[in-house]
C-alpha cells in the first residue's frame, strides 16, 4: 500500500513539473515573439567588454553599490535565491524517483551544502523583511510615485511575501526532517546539517507527534517545490523577469559614449551631399528609404529597446536621478520603460487574436507616452547612468522625439523657431549671416 501511494505521488509530481515547464515555455515563447517585433541593427561588437559587463554589472550588480547597504541586501536575496535553488536538483530527483535526500551520498560536503543553504535562507528572510519595511512603512519616494500605483506596488510586495513563504517552507521542511532523523534513524537517512532550523523551528515542532511531523515535512516539501514552479511562471507577468533578462540586456547595452546619438543613414547621406560642393544634390537618389523617421509605436523600436522594457526592474533609480522629474516635470524614465512593456504586451495580445498585420489604432506615442513627457527630457543620460543593468530609456525618448519632429512636424514652438532659423540662417539665432558681427558696431 505504501509503495502504491508513493507511486501515485511520483506520477502527480511528474504531471505538475511537466505542466509547469510547458506553461513556462509557452509564456517565454510569447515574450520572445513580442521582443522580436522590434527592428534589428543591434550591435554585438567587442565581446570581451560585453562579457565583462555581464559579469560585473548583471551578476555582480556593481552599479548598485552607490547605496552599499541596499546593494548588499539585494545581492544576498539574489545569490541566496539562486544558491538555495541548487537544492531543486535533489528535490526534482526525489520527486520523480520516490527517493529521499538522494544526494546524501556526498557525505560531509552534503552537510556543508545544507548548512550553507540554511544560513542563506535566514539572510534572505532578514533582507526581504527590510525591503518590505522600506516599501510599505518608510515608503521611500521612488516606490510610491504615480506610475507605481496598483499592480506595480502589489507585484513588488507579492514577490517579497512569496520569498518569505518559500524560505520558511524550506527551513520548516529541514526542521521536521531533522527531528524524524533523530527519532527514527533506521527509517530516515542521517544527512544534512541544520544550524538555522534547529535553532528557530525545531523547538516549535519537537513535541509534536510523528504523524504531525511527517505531514509538516511533506507539506513543506510540496509547498517549496510547487512554490518554485509557480514563481517560475509568475515571472512572465512580473517585473522579476529581469532575473533572466538582465544578462542579455546588459550584454547588448550600448558601448559608445553616452552622449553619442545614432544617426539615420539616409539623413547622414543627404547631409554629406549638401556639404559636398562637387556633387549635384538634385542628381542624387537615396538607396536607403526608411518607412518612418524615428518611432511612433513599439514596432518602430529595435528589439534591444523592447528587451530593455521587459528587463526593467522598476526600481526607480532612473526616475530619482532624473533632473526633469526632480523639478516636478511629468517625465519619469521608469514610466517610459513600463509604458513600452505595456504597449508591446497589448500589441502581442492583439496579434494573437487578430493576426500580425492587424492595426488596433493605438500607438506608443500619444496613447501611452505624451509629448509633454518627451520634451521634458534634457538628454543628460542620468537615467542611463543610474540604471543597475544599463537600460537606456533615453534612446526610446529620442526615437519618439525624432518621429514627432520629422514625421508630424510636432515640437514645442521654441524648437520650431530654432529649426526655422537653422534652415534659413544656418544658425539657431534669428539673424542672417551678414548681420552676425553687427554687435561690434556698438562698441
Amino acid at each position: 500500500m505504501e509503495y502504491i501511494i508513493q507511486y501515485k505521488f511520483q506520477i502527480l509530481f511528474f504531471l505538475i513539473f511537466s505542466f509547469s515547464l510547458f506553461i513556462f515555455s509557452r509564456n517565454f515563447k510569447k515574450i520572445y515573439r513580442n521582443i522580436s517585433l522590434g527592428k534589428g541593427g543591434v550591435l554585438s561588437n567587442n565581446k570581451k567588454e560585453r562579457w565583462k559587463r555581464v559579469l560585473f554589472i548583471a551578476f555582480g550588480q556593481s552599479k548598485m553599490f552607490d547605496k552599499p547597504v541596499v546593494a548588499i541586501l539585494h545581492l544576498v536575496v539574489y545569490l541566496g535565491f539562486v544558491i538555495i535553488n541548487i537544492e531543486l536538483i535533489e528535490i526534482v530527483i526525489d520527486g520523480l524517483f520516490g527517493t529521499h535526500r538522494v544526494l546524501s551520498f556526498l557525505g560531509g560536503f552534503y552537510d556543508f551544502l545544507i548548512a550553507f543553504f540554511e544560513i542563506f535562507a535566514f539572510l534572505v528572510l532578514v533582507s526581504v523583511v527590510i525591503f518590505l519595511i522600506r516599501r510599505n512603512i518608510i515608503r521611500i519616494k521612488r516606490f510610491v510615485q504615480s506610475e507605481m500605483k496598483g499592480w506595480p506596488t502589489l507585484d513588488g510586495n507579492l514577490i517579497l511575501i512569496f520569498e518569505i513563504l518559500l524560505m520558511v517552507a524550506f527551513l520548516t521542511m529541514n526542521a521536521a526532517d531533522s527531528i524524524l532523523q533523530i527519532n527514527y534513524p533506521d527509517k530516515y537517512i542521517q544527512a544534512g546539517s541544520f544550524p538555522v532550523s534547529n535553532f528557530f523551528i525545531v523547538p516549535l515542532l519537537e513535541n509534536l507527534s510523528t504523524g504531525s511531523l511527517i505531514i509538516i515535512e511533506r507539506f513543506s516539501w510540496w509547498f517549496h517545490i510547487i512554490g518554485i514552479l509557480c514563481f517560475l511562471n509568475y515571472l512572465a507577468i512580473s517585473k522579476h523577469l529581469h532575473i533572466l533578462l538582465a544578462f542579455p540586456s546588459t550584454y547588448y547595452s550600448k558601448l559608445d559614449p553616452k552622449g553619442q546619438f545614432s544617426n539615420m543613414k539616409s539623413v547622414t547621406k543627404e547631409v554629406k551631399v549638401m556639404l559636398d560642393p562637387s556633387v549635384d544634390p538634385f542628381s542624387q537618389t537615396s538607396d536607403v528609404s526608411p518607412e518612418t523617421f524615428g518611432a511612433k509605436d513599439v514596432r518602430d523600436l529595435n528589439w534591444l529597446q523592447l528587451l530593455n522594457a521587459y528587463s526593467c526592474t522598476e526600481c526607480g533609480r532612473c526616475t530619482s536621478e532624473c533632473p526633469a522629474n526632480i523639478t516636478g516635470k511629468k517625465l519619469s524614465p521608469r514610466k517610459i520603460m513600463m509604458d513600452v512593456r505595456d504597449r508591446v504586451e497589448e500589441l502581442g495580445n492583439v496579434i494573437d487574436k487578430n493576426g500580425k498585420d492587424f492595426n488596433d489604432g493605438k500607438s506608443l506615442l500619444n496613447d501611452y507616452i505624451k509629448p509633454e513627457e518627451l520634451w521634458a527630457c534634457t538628454s543628460c543620460n542620468a537615467c542611463v547612468e543610474a540604471c543597475p543593468i544599463n537600460i537606456d530609456p533615453l534612446s526610446i525618448i529620442m526615437d519618439l522625439r525624432r518621429y514627432a519632429v520629422m514625421e508630424e512636424s510636432s515640437a514645442p514652438s521654441e524648437l520650431n523657431s530654432v529649426f526655422s532659423n537653422i534652415e534659413n540662417n544656418g544658425a539657431p539665432w534669428p539673424f542672417p549671416a551678414s548681420d552676425r558681427l553687427k554687435w561690434k558696431e556698438n562698441e
